[in-house]
C-alpha cells in the first residue's frame, strides 16, 4: 500500500498524523515482529499486515477526533416555527427570557442589600421588578423549556457507528485464523424518523413555552391581587383606629353621664366591652397586614422593605364588558396555546409511529487479513428488520388515541375556560356596582348626616352619643367599601390577566398524564 494512501485517509478526517513510533515518525510501516507462538503457531516470525494502518486510522477519525459533545456547536438546535410563541405573546415586557438561556438559580441577578431596600415608595412596578428575578417558578417554567428542547436535540440524533475486532478459524492450519480484523458497523435510519422525532419534541418545547408564559400571567396576576389586598387592608387598619378614637370618646362621655346621673353602671360597662372589643378589632386589622405582607413577599421570592406599599386602590377605570374579555380569553389563553402546542406535537407523533415499522437498514464492513490463504480479504454485511408480526400496529393505535384525546381537550379548555370567565365576570359586575353605589350613594348619603348630626349638636339639637353612632356608622360603611374594592381589583387583574392565578403552583410538565412516552430515548 503506498504511503500517499495513508495520508489521503488522514487528510479527509482533518487530524493530526498518528505518533506510533519511538522516533515520533508518523506511522506508515505495515510490518510488526510477532514472537507469540499463539499468534503465529511458531517460535517466533515477522508477519506483513497491511489493513491495520487503513482500519485504525478510519476508527481514529470517526471517534478519536470528534468533537465533545460540550464543545460541539452543531448540537445546537436552530430555531424552528415549533419553538417561537406565535400564538400570545408575553405583555410583560422583559420578563420573557430568551430561549437560549437556561434560567438556573446561580444565575439570577443578584442585588445588593441597599440596593433592594433602597428608600422610596414600594410600588407595583417595583415589587414586579424583584419578582422577575426571585421568583422559583419563573425559573422552573424556563427550565422545562430548555429541557424539552434537549428532548428534540436527543431524540434528532444519528446512532453512533460500531467499531470492533473480528478473529474467525483461529488455529486452523497452524495459523492465528482464517480471518484476523476489524469492523465498523453503522445503522442507516430510513424514512426520516429523526426528522419526525426532532419536530414532535420542538412542537413540545413550544407548548413547554406556553406553559411558561402562563407561569408568568400566575406571578404577574398574583402580585397584582396580593399589592391591592394589602392596599385595601392598610386603609382598614386605619379605619380601626379611628374606630377605636370614637369608642375611647363615647367612654369618655358615658363616664361623664354616670358622674351627672344620666347613664347607670351598666352603660359604663356596656362602653368598656365596646372600647375592648374595638381594640381587639384593630389588633386583627394590623395582624392581617402582617400577613397580607408575608404573603406578598413570598410571591415576590424575597424578603421586601419595610416602608407601606403605595398605589391606589381606588381608580376610575373603564368597565370590562363581557363580550370583548371572553373574546380575548379565547385568542389568548396560554392554557389554549398549551393545548393546540400539544394536539401539533401528537400529530407529528402518530407520523413518527406510521413510518416505525419502516426497517431501518444496518451496514457493517470490515477488513483483515486471511492466514490460510495469506492475502488481505475484505466484506461488507448489510441486514435489515424484518416487519412480519410486530408492524408497530399498537403503539400506532395508541398514537391515534392519544391524538384524539388532545383534540377534545382543546375544546375542554375552551368550554373551562368559558366557564371561568362567567364566575369570575359575575364576582366583577357584582364588586363593580357595590363600588359605585358606595362611592355615590351610600358613602356621600352617611357622611352627610353624620355632618347634620354634628351641626345639630353644635345648636343644642342633639347629643353627642348620636353624634358619635353616626360617625361610627360613616367608619362602618367605609370598612364595607374596601371590601367591596378588593373585591373589585381582585376579579378585574383576573380577568385581565386571562384567568391565571397561583404565582407558587410549581408548573407541570407539557406531556399529558397515560401518554405514550415510554422509550428510554425519544423518538
Amino acid at each position: 500500500m503506498p504511503d500517499e494512501f495513508t495520508e489521503e485517509v488522514i487528510d479527509i478526517f482533518d487530524c493530526p498524523p498518528l505518533k506510533l513510533s519511538n522516533d515520533n515518525t508518523p506511522y506508515t510501516s505495515y510490518s510488526m515482529e510477532i514472537t507469540s507462538p499463539l499468534l503465529t503457531g511458531k517460535g517466533s516470525g515477522t508477519l506483513n499486515i497491511r489493513v491495520w494502518p487503513v482500519m485504525f486510522i478510519l476508527g481514529w477519525g470517526l471517534s478519536g477526533c470528534a468533537i465533545p459533545f460540550y464543545q460541539n456547536e452543531m448540537d445546537e438546535l436552530p430555531d424552528t416555527k415549533h419553538s417561537t410563541l406565535e400564538y400570545a405573546p408575553s405583555p410583560f415586557s422583559g420578563l420573557q427570557k430568551k430561549k437560549s438561556q437556561t434560567p438556573v438559580p446561580a444565575g439570577v441577578p443578584q442585588q445588593a442589600e441597599g440596593e433592594l431596600h433602597d428608600a422610596g415608595p414600594l410600588s407595583l412596578e417595583r415589587i414586579k421588578q424583584l419578582a422577575r428575578q426571585y421568583n422559583p417558578t419563573l425559573i422552573q417554567a424556563w427550565v422545562m423549556v430548555e429541557g424539552e428542547r434537549a428532548k428534540a436535540l436527543q431524540a434528532g440524533l444519528y446512532p453512533n457507528p460500531v467499531g470492533g475486532y473480528s478473529g474467525d478459524q483461529i488455529n486452523v492450519k497452524d495459523t492465528i485464523g482464517e480471518f484476523q480484523g476489524g469492523f465498523l458497523q453503522q445503522e442507516i435510519v430510513t424514512a426520516g424518523k429523526l426528522e419526525l422525532s426532532r419536530q414532535k419534541y420542538l412542537a413540545r418545547a413550544s407548548a413547554a413555552e406556553y406553559q411558561a408564559l402562563a407561569q408568568e400571567y400566575r406571578v404577574m396576576n398574583d402580585l397584582g391581587i396580593q399589592f391591592y389586598r394589602l392596599l385595601g387592608f392598610q386603609e382598614r387598619v386605619d379605619i380601626q383606629r379611628e374606630l377605636l378614637k370614637s369608642w375611647q370618646d363615647q367612654l369618655l362621655t358615658v363616664k361623664e353621664m354616670f358622674n351627672v346621673g344620666q347613664a347607670n353602671e351598666a352603660d359604663l360597662r356596656q362602653a368598656k366591652v365596646q372600647l375592648q372589643r374595638q381594640h381587639l378589632s384593630m389588633l386583627m386589622a394590623e395582624n392581617e397586614v402582617q400577613l397580607e405582607r408575608e404573603r406578598l413577599m413570598t410571591l415576590v421570592g424575597t424578603s421586601l422593605p419595610s416602608e407601606s406599599v403605595s398605589g391606589k386602590l381606588a381608580e376610575d377605570l373603564p368597565p370590562i364588558r363581557f363580550e370583548a374579555a371572553l373574546q380575548r380569553l379565547l385568542q389568548e389563553s396560554p392554557e389554549l396555546g398549551l393545548a393546540r402546542a400539544n394536539v401539533q406535537s401528537d400529530q407529528i407523533m402518530v407520523q413518527r409511529e406510521q413510518v416505525e415499522p419502516i426497517p431501518n437498514i444496518t451496514v457493517r464492513g470490515s477488513a483483515g487479513r486471511n492466514y490460510v490463504e495469506t492475502q488481505t480479504v475484505y466484506g461488507v454485511q448489510a441486514f435489515i428488520e424484518i416487519p412480519i408480526f410486530d408492524w408497530n400496529q399498537g403503539t400506532i393505535q395508541q398514537a391515534r388515541a392519544d391524538l384524539r384525546r388532545q383534540e377534545a381537550q382543546v375544546k375542554l379548555t375552551e368550554l373551562r375556560l368559558r366557564r371561568s370567565m362567567a364566575e369570575q365576570f359575575q364576582r366583577y359586575l357584582t364588586a363593580f356596582q357595590h363600588t359605585n353605589s358606595y362611592r355615590e350613594v351610600i358613602l356621600p348619603e352617611s357622611e352627610e348626616r353624620y355632618r347634620i348630626q354634628l351641626q345639630s349638636y353644635q345648636a343644642d339639637r342633639e347629643t353627642w352619643p348620636s353624634v358619635l353612632e353616626a360617625q361610627r356608622d360613616f367608619f362602618m360603611l367605609r370598612l364595607e367599601y374596601i371590601n367591596q374594592l378588593i373585591a373589585w381589583r381582585t376579579a378585574r387583574v383576573a380577568i385581565e390577566g386571562l384567568l391565571l392565578i397561583d404565582g407558587l403552583q410549581a408548573p407541570q410538565g407539557v406531556t399529558p398524564a397515560g401518554h405514550l412516552d415510554a422509550n428510554p430515548k425519544p423518538r
